[in-house]
């Protein structure tokens, strides 16, 4: 049971992801979690990962399509694996000024879990890819 807990979290997390619903994420995050971003500092609790939601809003729309979801048996560890289609809105810092590029990129991300809430986030993407798609 506890790899069906971990499995219906992550997709419910994704299934949130993909309708934009950012409240519907961070219902589902413990309060000490940790969130590893591919690039730039690991942010840490449901504020910085609910500023990090709104800053990903301004600057991107994100879907998530050939999803697929692995998890440990003791239900306290998943992967996913999935293709981002995005486009590419607001300019995002230093990276390149945005003009509606799209983009395709493949990524992966990694959970821990305690229960049914996730208390860590890693994801990882080729920034080098998405830089020559959007450039």
């Amino acid at each position: 049971m506890p790899r069906t807990t971990a499995l219906m979290t992550i997709t419910r997390y994704f299934d949130a992801f993909n309708q934009g619903d950012t409240s519907a994420m961070e219902s589902l995050v413990s309060d000490n979690f940790e969130h590893h971003v591919n690039e730039g500092r690991v942010r840490t609790g449901v504020e910085a990962f609910r500023e990090f939601n709104s800053h990903m809003t301004r600057c991107y729309r994100e879907q998530l399509v050939d999803l697929v979801i692995l998890a440990n048996d003791q239900g306290t560890r998943a992967a996913a694996e999935f293709i981002v289609k995005g486009v590419y809105l607001d300019t995002d810092g230093n990276l390149p000024p945005a003009r509606g590029q799209h983009y395709a990129l493949p990524a992966g991300s990694f959970f821990t879990l305690q229960g049914d809430k996730i208390t860590r986030l890693t994801t990882y993407y080729n920034l080098a890819d998405w830089l020559a798609q959007v450039s």
